[in-house]
């Protein structure tokens, strides 16, 4: 919380929480038992199981180029537009242990390996060694230009795992003695693993499974057929009966009027034919479809067609279901929109671009906590998207988009409480911090440079030009993050400049932008002066980064958010940043009819996912139209899936205030409902919650949480004591694998 001076207050929450308690927990004594334990888990974990490792980051890097660049459009190739890097082709993996008894160990690598034993070389390319009784060190140099470097390593203890080392540069030398080196300012890492746990799962040969999915119905339509899967999907396109000698053209659409217009549909296939007996064909590429119309040329006959649907194989964890049937409409097909947008990584839709957009991927991330809690899909999507040194560009090209990079990365560790990932990817985060930084102007700001993106949002005459508020904002947030994850990597120095920098910016902020006159942030400065414009971006977000004090909320609240003359939004993409500063407010009412006016929206319109934008006052065609093309509008993009989280963490009201859960809020607001009830996933397991305006239900498997509730009169609860904190607000302290209920009246 900010005082009167827009300066910290001492109830800043979760952003100073490790300052706190950092100290305090490692040398409690009620921890070192808990680290004991967790050794033991460890060394067991490692004698039973084994993965495939490689160095952390490159795998990643490597998939992402793979799944980025089978984009096409109508056809044609089509390459991202920034830096693309790619693996260490020879990387070292080492590991000491200290053997009861002898063992034989089997060792398989994808590219050319040499193995030594105790710094001793073995001849040739072995796949088994023979390690005695005692202490020794293993040591895998492993060489592959085409794919990232990877072991599997199986003995009965000694297995390849996360707990090995790696580096791309040992700086190992012999001198004129023939003596070797010591290793000397080798920076090295833990081994990067995902799920590839068995010898013939090989990491390069990975691809998405697949399930068989027929059409909905098919109709004949100029002597062409169309087929109608039903809903939004994505896959490859099975023809069945297919015989002739010809071509069949595929023409998808996430429209009937898309997939029927073959001059203007964003993406289609040709396949050619020459099969004298019926046979089924696959087409190799997945597409994004509902409706595929099938056009042959030449005498090529098939007699139907099928998908095989292609998909992330994640389970849901959370939930949410209530009394209104639109809202849950709205939360399924939200669902639904994620999925489809989560493969290897989180991508911003299926049809168009399906890259890897930090903005898009920053706001998968959260719905992602609420609904699958997958930390390796965030993981990999991080890597991706930061790739390797030298910094040449902001990530995607665009300014905000890296500062959403690094909000990513701490949002991770509050929900994962996975310090090693922090730690070991510092360096990463300190050299692209210090791109930006480099990049600030002659008053420590910054506005766009040859090479900058300022993107913000898809907004029909939003300037972009000079000093723009909402990028010095998401500055501050960074930098920040930057003070935290400092701290974690023992950087102290570096903590205490990122920490002294934010301050000085955000005061920077508020004494250039804030207007008494507009009771609001103006948008930007321009040669010096700040203009008039007041827009929703930069107001919004420091709502939620809880930089406003009490009053300037209040005043911006309504000079602003419920403000009809300034600019409305049309994106999902920053709906979801207006509607949670509105709920952050407590406007759950407000909020819950514009998820139904504007996601429902959608649905009325025949929606089967959520669409990248939505105007209501476009007809027909029009809906499909975006970048000057016909259809150019994703009508399945990743942002458009926001109600997941809104309504994991402002409605059902969970959301963790230490990393991993270890403390945490349960704030419900019905905002309208009747009675709703959820999940919410945490490491340990789900927090469930049923609420009522007369009675909540809480059980919970981690940590120590909070309930906290407004009520006419004192909630009555047998299994803990509730607090009165004025004004008819109460808490109750919720203890783990406790089932609490909660009588209380509803304001």
């Amino acid at each position: 919380m900010m005082n009167k001076n827009n300066e910290p207050g001492s109830d800043t929450t979760m952003w100073l929480y490790l300052r706190r308690t950092l100290v305090q927990q490692y040398r409690s004594q009620l921890f070192k038992p808990f680290v004991l334990l967790c050794a033991f888990a460890s060394l067991w974990l490692t004698a039973s199981a084994q993965t495939w490792i490689w160095y952390p980051g490159d795998y990643e890097i490597w998939l992402s180029n793979e799944m980025q660049n089978r984009r096409t459009e109508r056809g044609t190739f089509y390459p991202v537009f920034w830096k693309v890097d790619s693996h260490y082709p020879l990387v070292d993996f080492h590991k000491e242990f200290n053997l009861a008894r002898p063992e034989t160990v089997t060792i398989h690598a994808e590219g050319q390996y040499s193995i030594k034993l105790d710094g001793r070389a073995f001849s040739g390319t072995p796949a088994a060694i023979e390690v005695p009784a005692g202490k020794h060190k293993i040591n895998i140099k492993v060489f592959n230009q085409a794919t990232p470097p990877v072991v599997f390593v199986k003995g009965q203890t000694i297995v390849s795992d996360s707990s090995w080392q790696v580096t791309f540069e040992d700086k190992e030398w012999i001198d004129e003695t023939g003596k070797a080196s010591d290793l000397s300012a080798t920076v090295f890492k833990h081994a990067g693993s995902w799920n590839f746990n068995d010898v013939a799962a090989r990491p390069s040969a990975y691809k998405l499974p697949v399930t068989p999915v027929a059409a909905a119905s098919a109709e004949k339509v100029n002597g062409a057929l169309l087929v109608d899967f039903g809903k939004e999907t994505f896959g490859f396109v099975k023809l069945h009966g297919v015989k002739g000698k010809g071509t069949i053209s595929l023409y998808y659409g996430e429209s009937r009027e898309e997939a029927l217009d073959t001059a203007a549909s964003e993406t289609f296939d040709r396949i050619n034919v020459d099969m004298s007996a019926a046979a089924d064909t696959i087409n190799p590429h997945s597409k994004a479809l509902r409706y595929v119309h099938i056009v042959t040329n030449g005498n090529v006959q098939l007699d139907h067609a099928s998908l095989l649907y292609e998909y992330a194989p994640l389970q849901d964890k959370g939930n949410f279901r209530c009394n209104d049937e639109e809202v849950n409409k709205i939360y399924e097909v939200s669902k639904y929109t994620l999925h489809l947008s989560t493969r290897e990584f989180f991508i911003d839709g299926i049809k168009r671009d399906r890259w890897i957009w930090s903005g898009d991927a920053y706001q998968s991330y959260l719905m992602n906590y609420y609904l699958m809690n997958d930390n390796e899909t965030v993981k990999r999507t991080t890597y991706a998207l930061r790739g390797k040194d030298p910094v040449t560009g902001h990530i995607n090209t665009i300014m905000d988009y890296t500062f959403y990079w690094f909000m990513g990365v701490y949002d991770y560790y509050l929900y994962s409480g996975d310090k090693d990932f922090l730690v070991q990817n510092y360096g990463r985060m300190k050299s692209l911090m210090d791109f930006v930084w480099n990049r600030r102007n002659k008053n420590g700001l910054l506005e766009g440079l040859p090479g900058d993106w300022i993107f913000i949002d898809w907004a029909t005459g939003l300037s972009k030009q000079g000093e723009i508020s909402f990028e010095q904002l998401l500055f501050a947030r960074g930098l920040e993050t930057m003070a935290l994850c400092a701290e974690l990597a023992g950087r102290r120095q570096d903590a205490e400049h990122y920490k002294a920098a934010a301050v000085e910016l955000k005061q920077k902020l508020f004494s250039i932008y804030w207007s008494d006159k507009a009771k609001a942030l103006v948008h930007s400065r321009v040669n010096g002066q700040p203009t008039e414009n007041v827009t929703r971006y930069a107001n919004m977000f420091a709502i939620f980064f809880n930089y406003f004090n009490e009053q300037q909320k209040q005043a911006v609240k309504t000079s602003v958010l419920l403000n009809k003359n300034v600019p409305e939004i049309t994106t999902p993409y920053m709906r979801f940043y207006e509607l949670e500063a509105l709920c952050a407010l407590g406007e759950q009412p407000y909020v819950l009819q514009e998820m139904k006016n504007y996601w429902g929206g959608m649905l009325k319109l025949g929606a089967t996912s959520f669409w990248e934008e939505y105007d209501p006052s476009k007809k027909g065609a029009e809906h499909y139209a975006m970048y000057g093309r016909k259809y150019g509008k994703s009508l399945c993009h990743a942002w458009g899936a926001s109600p997941l989280y809104l309504l994991g963490k402002y409605y059902l009201g969970v959301s963790p205030t230490a990393p991993g859960y270890e403390q945490y809020e349960i704030k419900p607001a019905l905002g309208g409902l009747k009675w709703m009830e959820g999940k919410v996933p945490t490491p340990a397991g789900n927090i469930e919650l049923y609420c009522s305006n007369k009675e909540i239900k809480i059980v919970a498997p981690v940590g120590t949480g909070k309930l906290i509730i407004t009520s006419k009169t004192k909630p009555v609860c047998k299994e803990g004591e509730v607090m009165s904190k004025g004004n008819n607000v109460y808490e109750l302290m919720i203890g783990k694998d406790r089932k609490y209920t909660v009588r209380y009246q509803a304001m």
